[in-house]
């Protein structure tokens, strides 16, 4: 039997090093509350808050497009039902989370179930174009929904609770629970990656017809993989919604998708925590130079090109490659 992927054994210090990676993020995020006691602690929970929900998005993104290649144009349409999920039930007097969780998650997996079958059905630049048609479907039904703000949006009346306590009403519990979405969403698609089901997954971005000759379904696969993501960034929306306590049709457009494929290719596309750290330096760069100029945009585009373009693998990749010069003799084997 044909190993569908071989990836050489990583021992000793790089298997050290690649494990310390994302211990070394979490560990920053978990910390962030306490620096932020010495400074302006709202701020810089929302700042970091923010940076956190998007990096869920980011990581669905990139389970689907760095894993297999499946390079949707429409992942934010995930995230604005999950935002909505919490917008329309709270409007009704539903915030239990209980109850707007679950919601939020089955809708966003029941959205990716439906329009996968079809998206799936085809490849390449069709399935990033049928990908952004469907985004922009569920972009202009939300702006259509008048009762509940139309194009202006929704305020959400309070923020969910948990069966009449209000758990996330506290900002840094709140920090805390937004952490632990994003530890457990990495460690979700983790395993997935390192199980058969992503062995399966990541052959068939090498070669679907093969591993539909050994016997597998790829399609269904596929479905599967993708109905995962479209869940987790149903999270993500659920999230948002709570911590701006307004919802939009402008969290499902196509600029918010090509944000979150940006926040993917900047950190490094196919290493799940590559995510993370991109949807922090895009957002953390975005929010600095907004500080410094009114046109910070100018500065910004050129300068996410240009790292896209030369930095192979995105920062993580930059890092690494600053790394063996700086330390040729640790290379590894």
């Amino acid at each position: 039997m044909t190993t569908l992927v071989h990836t050489p054994a990583r021992t000793g210090l790089s298997a050290i090093r690649v494990e310390a990676v994302p211990v070394l993020i979490f560990l920053v995020l978990a910390l962030v509350p306490i620096a932020a006691a010495f400074g302006p602690e709202t701020y810089w929970l929302g700042l970091f808050t923010r940076v956190m929900v998007f990096a869920i998005a980011a990581l669905a993104l990139d389970f689907i497009c760095g894993y297999g290649g499946l390079v949707s144009f429409g992942h934010a349409a995930f995230v604005g039902i999950g935002a909505y999920a919490v917008g329309i039930l709270g409007a009704h007097g539903v915030t239990d989370l209980l109850i707007s969780l679950p919601v939020a998650l089955g809708v966003s997996a029941l959205f990716a179930f439906l329009t996968g079958t079809v998206c799936l059905r085809t490849k390449s630049v069709y399935f990033i174009m049928i990908t952004l048609a469907f985004g922009q479907m569920i972009y202009f039904v939300a702006g259509s929904l008048a009762p509940y703000g139309g194009d202006d949006g929704l305020t959400v009346r309070a923020r969910s609770t948990l069966l009449g306590l209000p758990l996330f009403a506290n900002d840094r519990v709140f920090y805390y629970i937004v952490l632990g979405s994003l530890l457990g969403s990495y460690m979700l698609c983790r395993a997935f990656v390192v199980s058969r089901f992503g062995r399966v997954f990541r052959g068939a971005r090498e070669n679907a017809t093969r591993i539909a000759t050994i016997g597998y379904d790829v399609f269904r696969y596929q479905r599967i993989a993708y109905v995962i993501a479209g869940a987790i960034g149903g999270l993500s929306g659920f999230l948002l919604a709570n911590a701006t306590e307004f919802v939009s049709p402008a969290y499902m457009s196509w600029q918010r998708s090509g944000e979150l494929i940006i926040m993917v290719l900047f950190g490094g596309i196919g290493t799940l925590h590559g995510a993370i750290v991109g949807a922090a330096a895009y957002l953390l760069l975005e929010d600095t130079l907004a500080g410094v100029t009114e046109h910070w945009k100018l500065i910004f585009g050129p300068m996410l090109v240009l790292i896209v373009l030369f930095a192979r693998g995105g920062l993580l990749g930059l890092g690494e490659s600053l790394r063996r010069k700086l330390f040729p003799g640790r290379s590894d084997p």
